[in-house]
């Protein structure tokens, strides 16, 4: 049985902004895509939305240039200089992690920003890849003024942390 840790989409009264909360973890303020929610047949790349649905939690990557190692039992890779991710819908590596410099659009996961300096990988248009439904769904570090992210759930990185030390294989990050 999965153990499940949700994004509410929808603003608390008594606090501001979108929350991540689970079993023994939260409320924390989360960020969301610019374009708010969508749901999941209807995530586009590079819509900006973050999808609707349940998404298992797959592995943990992180920045050791930037910090220790976090305590998890998720499988946890480090982040390397020449690691990227593809964006491109025309990539047969689409929504993939690639090894840079890669010949087709892609992100850089080794971010100046912070903002991949814990990255979980969710389970999002993964098994198999469709092209153009939407890649890279993370849940990583927030930037300071909690600005909304390109499609992925962002807390602060110290919550991030904490959550890592929770979170098994099989979990699931469900954003309602």
């Amino acid at each position: 049985m999965d153990r499940r840790v949700y994004v509410c989409a929808q603003t608390r009264p008594d606090e501001p902004g979108r929350h991540l909360s689970g079993p023994g973890f939260g409320p924390v303020r989360a960020a969301i895509g610019r374009s708010g929610v969508i749901a999941a047949e209807d995530k586009r790349e590079g819509d900006g939305a973050t999808p609707l649905g349940a998404w298992p939690v797959r592995r943990a990557l992180w920045r050791e240039d930037r910090l220790a190692r976090p305590d998890t039992a998720l499988v946890l890779d480090a982040i390397g200089a020449d690691d990227g991710w593809s964006d491109d819908p025309s990539d047969p590596a689409y929504n993939r992690p690639v090894r840079l410099p890669w010949p087709a659009s892609h992100e850089v996961m080794t971010r100046q920003d912070g903002l991949y300096d814990i990255v979980v990988v969710l389970g999002h248009n993964d098994d198999p890849p469709v092209p153009g439904l939407g890649s890279a769904i993370f849940l990583h570090c927030v930037s300071p003024d909690y600005a909304p992210t390109e499609g992925c759930v962002a807390v602060a990185r110290d919550a991030l942390i904490a959550l890592l030390a929770l979170l098994r294989p099989g979990d699931v990050i469900e954003i309602v």
